[in-house]
């Protein structure tokens, strides 16, 4: 086990876990941030980000990164390629349990793990996510100006995203595996009654065409009068096969907190995994914060994701000072 206590761990690599150790090591805090498995996040799969601050002519998901982690080296924040894998937090020091066996103990805790887009598990999307497959309308909707694509899903985020896309694109096609949407009854309506979107039903995705390079050019799908048509086609059952040439495809069926190392610890997360937050940033254990998408359903942009960084390693540095425990003493549990 690590012998030292440190004053703060911040779990995550991505915009907000970054955004909290420039904040955490301008304090003076010394944080150590855990990278996880795959450091920088979701962010380092978009291509180009229009929308962030102070970036007129965009920047790169992974330059984004990149620099967040450069600036909060250079404020003295250490860094660590680990994930936690379990989280004692009953008693402070918290003792976490990392993916590289260590194990380490910490006065307070950021969590900043992010969420993971859900993938349909198409043939060629490994390839082409970040490179016209996307899980961000918000993101990249713009660059899909005069093109045809594919939004597949079917609940209120699959209605959002066609809609956001039916703003640039020429055309929008939802494609669900069901003959029903599981979205809002507003939602759907909005959805419905757009000129630019239409809707295959009992439809699935099965295999992406293009480069990195070129980007998304064409997809193949699958269609039965039943619905969930992947498991007739998997069968080797009689479907409807069909190739479309599209520009761009969004994936919109949900994403998932990653949170599992939470579960048995005192921190409340919601029915889908997001941690719950009681005031700002504060989680329901003491010294426990959150920021990201790890504790956001809604909004999901870097941008906001920054700022509750900022907010978790100000609540922290806060909490920390109350307990007078920053580099003297340990508080209670």
């Amino acid at each position: 086990m690590d012998g030292d206590i440190h004053d703060l761990v911040i779990a995550g690599s991505g915009v907000a876990g970054l955004s909290a150790a420039v904040y955490a090591a301008r304090s003076d805090l010394e944080p150590l941030v855990l990278e996880g498995d795959e450091p920088g996040g979701q962010l380092t799969l978009t291509t180009d980000v229009e929308n962030y601050l102070g970036f007129p002519e965009g920047v790169g998901g992974f330059e984004l990164v990149q620099r967040g982690r450069e600036q909060a080296a250079r404020f003295g924040a250490e860094f660590q390629i680990a994930a936690i894998d379990a989280a004692s937090l009953d008693d402070r020091p918290f003792e976490l349990s990392l993916s590289t066996g260590e194990r380490l103990r910490t006065r307070s805790l950021i969590v900043a793990t992010g969420a993971s887009a859900r993938w349909v598990g198409a043939d060629g999307e490994e390839q082409l996510m970040g490179n016209g497959l996307s899980t961000c309308a918000t993101c990249d909707a713009a660059f899909h100006r005069g093109n045809d694509v594919l939004v597949v899903g079917g609940g209120d985020s699959a209605m959002e995203e066609a809609l956001v896309l039916a703003k640039f694109a020429d055309s929008v096609t939802v494609v669900h595996r069901r003959a029903e949407l599981r979205a809002s009854e507003i939602m759907a309506r909005r959805a419905r009654a757009h000129d630019a979107i239409e809707f295959r039903w009992n439809t699935e995705l099965v295999e992406l065409r293009g480069t990195p390079e070129d980007g998304v050019t064409g997809a193949t799908l699958v269609a039965h009068p039943d619905g969930y048509p992947r498991e007739n086609y998997e069968a080797g059952e009689d479907v409807e096969v069909l190739d479309v040439e599209v520009g761009g495809v969004f994936y919109a069926v949900g994403h998932v907190p990653n949170t599992t190392f939470l579960r048995e610890t005192p921190v409340e997360l919601d029915e889908d995994g997001h941690v719950r937050t009681v005031v700002t940033t504060t989680t329901t254990r003491e010294g426990v914060f959150a920021a990201g998408d790890v504790m956001d359903r809604r909004y999901r942009q870097a941008i906001t994701a920054a700022g509750t960084g900022a907010r978790a390693a100000l609540d922290a540095e806060e909490w920390l000072a109350e307990r007078e425990v920053h580099g003297r003493i340990e508080a209670p549990a």
